[in-house]
C-alpha cells in the first residue's frame, strides 16, 4: 500500500503562482513515476506534468509547456509542481500520482497507467 497526499493548493489570481507537492510513503518501490493530473467536474482527467524517478526526464501537458515545472526529491519521495502564470483555465482539481517502474528515465502520461492517486487539492484562478 502506498498513500499519496498532496498539498499546496488555493486561490491565485490570473498572472500569479502556486506550488504543489506530493509526497508518497508506505509501502516503499526502487523506482517510480510520479505525475500530476488535473480534472474539471464534468471532464476526463488530464495530464499536467510527470517526472522520472532518476528527475532527468520529464513530460508536459501542451496546455501548460513553458509555464509549470515539475521537479522530484527522491529522499523523500516528494515531486514538486511549480505553477507560474497562473490562467483562470488552470481552476480544477489537482490529484498526484505515482507508479513503480523498472526503468528510471521513464515518464507516464496516461491515466490508466497509475495504480496510486492521492485525494486531490483544489486550484482556483480568478480574479
Amino acid at each position: 500500500q502506498v498513500d499519496v497526499t498532496e498539498s499546496g493548493g488555493g486561490s491565485v489570481r490570473p498572472g500569479g503562482s502556486l506550488r504543489l507537492s506530493c509526497t508518497a510513503s508506505g509501502r516503499f518501490f526502487s523506482n517510480y513515476v510520479m505525475g500530476w493530473f488535473r480534472q474539471i467536474p464534468g471532464m476526463e482527467r488530464e495530464l499536467v506534468a510527470s517526472v522520472s524517478w532518476s528527475g532527468t526526464s520529464t513530460d508536459y501537458g501542451d496546455t501548460v509547456k513553458g509555464r509549470f515545472t515539475i521537479s522530484k526529491d527522491n529522499p523523500d519521495n516528494t515531486v514538486v509542481l511549480q505553477m507560474d502564470n497562473l490562467k483562470p483555465e488552470d481552476t480544477a482539481v489537482y490529484f498526484c500520482a505515482v507508479e513503480p517502474s523498472g526503468n528510471s528515465a521513464l515518464t507516464l502520461r496516461m491515466v490508466s497507467s497509475y495504480t496510486y492517486w492521492g485525494q486531490g487539492t483544489q486550484v482556483t484562478v480568478s480574479t
